[in-house]
């Protein structure tokens, strides 16, 4: 299998949101609107296209995996910092377990840092997150606007440091929730 990462192009709309879609069809914690979800985003001011990204299967020139970053805020009463959330994550089941949603985070990660920001958010897996650097978000008194699992809101720091004189509750977009 030779995957390669790449930006999504407009033109890969379509068939990423029909990766998303098959990516999500038998998960356990799906509301199988994810698909939906990454459409929104896309549309809204939130949407940052370096942050789009798909696997490509180079050995048949097909889109197997995608993820999203899309910029949040972290707010208290003294200040408002921007961060981002990685959501979601999909890769098509045929796929997973090999590796793709690896590299699909670890060079968005990448990229985050290149692009300067200082932290991300996710809500996902506990087990599966830490491994790339994620921890409970608690630790820095950062908390989500819903209930959620502490093991399972997690964030991580891009650099050295940078979260923490960062508290408060994470703010997201709308259209998350439309």
């Amino acid at each position: 299998m030779n995957i390669i990462i790449k930006q999504e192009q407009e033109e890969d709309y379509k068939i990423t949101e029909k990766v998303v879609k098959c990516a999500f069809a038998n998960a356990e914690h799906s509301d199988e609107n994810e698909h939906n979800l990454v459409c929104r985003l896309r549309n809204s001011n939130v949407f940052i296209p370096e942050f789009s990204l798909v696997a490509m299967d180079n050995d048949d020139n097909r889109i197997v995996g995608h993820i999203l970053l899309t910029k949040i805020k972290i707010n208290n009463e003294d200040q408002v910092v921007e961060s981002l959330a990685l959501a979601p994550v999909s890769v098509l089941p045929e796929y997973q377990n090999q590796g793709v949603g690896k590299l699909l985070i670890t060079k968005a990660l990448k990229k985050a840092k290149e692009l300067k920001f200082n932290s991300i958010v996710v809500l996902g897996h506990p087990e599966y997150y830490p491994k790339f650097g994620f921890k409970k978000a608690s630790i820095w008194g950062i908390k989500a606007p819903f209930e959620v699992s502490d093991e399972a809101f997690m964030a991580m720091e891009l650099g050295e440091n940078t979260l923490d004189k960062v508290s408060g509750f994470v703010e997201y977009p709308s259209v998350f929730f439309e």
